[in-house]
């Protein structure tokens, strides 16, 4: 609701065009409307969301000079640059035709988005940017120097497990990577994300002070700018209609038949690729769990049966459902739900924790690997498939969870975060105080209005 006395004003949102950046900048784009703000939303003509769920808010397409396909097949360094800078252009051109239009109180973008400083800075726009990963992350970044300098980069898998002092608890293996992809572009990229957030006005971070309360406090000190923590997102609204993907919400009535906490629902994100020798793996490993199962296959259609082992297809049918898609927050909020095998993408984990569900963490690349570590060594609320995706270890992995002491330990461990995610939110909550500050600040600024150069 929007608090009484507080001025309003019109703000401009600009998410990276990717599931896992999407979904928190249209949440944040409801929180901000909820307080009053007049929101237009501009995205990209690539992973369109769909204005029709949120009527309250203005969307705007602009083209950025590529095909669909063209992005699509890329991978994922090559698709973050085509990204950033094919957009510059008609964004600029949005941006002086917007301010045309009316005053501005405020452009968000994505921390992503490395043109967006100089283009407000040549405005006279005021920027904050959205941080969609953790607070860690960001930190992490941006003492990328320091682990260049400390020899941790390059990474050299002589040195894999050994631990980073700068950063316990995290291990040389953890440092954010993508394979072998774009060892060159990768600090290019990083070092211009971090510079343009340092020079923002402030960063919106989808966290809460409980979970990471050190690296928020380290951030602060790194960037020396605003920093609000007014996470988590999600739970200030119903379920997310924020998909780029359609769900299966079939999978919902399924769950509906199956006893508490006795399902594992798997999914590994909308872009993170799996091999079919670890979906081998992974079937045959759910079939000696003897334990319910919802998984996410995104390849879909027929093919999906063609990976699957023959002698897994009888326990499908008796225990297990695959979907394409899931709608994720309906099913981690499902009494059914007792463990969540995921990439470790920041919302998929911020998700679980906020509802109470224990993981077991299969991280891929960037900042996965350093949430995986903290949901297991800092947390305590999961299992780390460290080794080899192998049917005996996932096997272990699920019954840990599901049958040890130690995983009603985890259990206990993640319901006591859960009472936290929601209590922050509530008046005096250390959430609920961010946003107004940031509802405070929003309302000091000065609007933007265009002026011929």
């Amino acid at each position: 609701m929007t608090v009484p006395g507080r001025s309003t004003g019109r703000i401009i949102l600009f998410p990276l065009p990717l599931q896992g950046h999407v979904s928190p900048m249209l949440q944040l784009a409801q929180l901000l409307r909820s307080r009053g703000f007049a929101v237009t939303v501009v995205h990209s003509t690539f992973n369109p969301p769909n204005p029709s769920n949120y009527p309250d808010l203005e969307f705007h397409s602009i083209p950025c000079g590529f095909h669909d396909s063209e992005i699509a097949s890329a991978d994922l360094i090559l698709r973050m640059n085509l990204l950033i800078t094919r957009c510059e252009g008609p964004f600029t051109t949005f941006l002086e035709e917007s301010l045309r239009n009316g005053p501005l109180t405020c452009l968000v973008t994505d921390s992503w988005y490395i043109f967006a400083q100089e283009v407000a800075n040549k405005l006279g726009v005021t920027r904050l940017v959205l941080r969609t990963g953790s607070a860690t992350s960001l930190s992490l970044f941006a003492d990328f120097p320091l682990l260049f300098e400390k020899g941790y980069y390059p990474i050299q898998g002589s040195r894999l497990e050994e631990e980073i002092i700068e950063f316990p608890p995290l291990k040389v293996k953890d440092l954010p990577a993508i394979g072998s992809q774009g060892l060159d572009e990768i600090p290019v990229m990083v070092g211009g994300m971090v510079s343009n957030s340092r020079n923002s006005s402030g960063v919106i971070i989808n966290t809460f002070d409980d979970i990471e309360s050190e690296s928020l406090s380290k951030l602060r000190e790194q960037l020396r700018i605003p920093v609000f923590p007014i996470g988590p997102f999600h739970k200030c609204f119903p379920a997310s209609s924020s998909s780029l993907l359609t769900a299966d919400g079939g999978c919902i009535s399924w769950l509906d038949g199956k006893p508490p906490q006795s399902v594992i629902y798997i999914s590994f994100g909308s872009i993170a690729a799996v091999t079919d020798e670890q979906i081998q793996e992974i079937a045959l490993g759910l079939a000696s769990s003897n334990c319910f199962f919802l998984w996410v296959i995104r390849e879909g259609g027929s093919g999906w049966l063609d990976q699957l082992p023959a002698e897994f297809l009888p326990v499908l049918e008796q225990r297990g459902k695959i979907v394409n898609w899931a709608p994720q927050q309906e099913v981690l909020v499902h009494p059914a739900v007792g463990a969540f095998w995921t990439h470790n993408g920041w919302n998929s984990t911020l998700e679980s924790l906020c509802e109470g569900v224990p993981m077991i963490c299969m991280p891929f690349f960037t900042d996965q690997t350093v949430n995986a570590r903290y949901v297991t060594n800092v947390w305590k609320v999961g299992v780390h498939l460290e080794n080899k995706i192998e049917r005996g270890n996932i096997e272990m992995a699920i019954k840990q969870l599901f049958k040890d002491h130690e995983g009603k330990q985890m259990r206990d461990r993640v319901t006591e975060l859960k009472e936290k995610a929601a209590s922050c939110l509530q008046q005096g909550g250390s959430s609920h105080e961010s946003l107004n500050e940031l509802v405070d600040y929003f309302s000091s600024l000065n609007h933007s209005t265009f002026s011929e150069s």
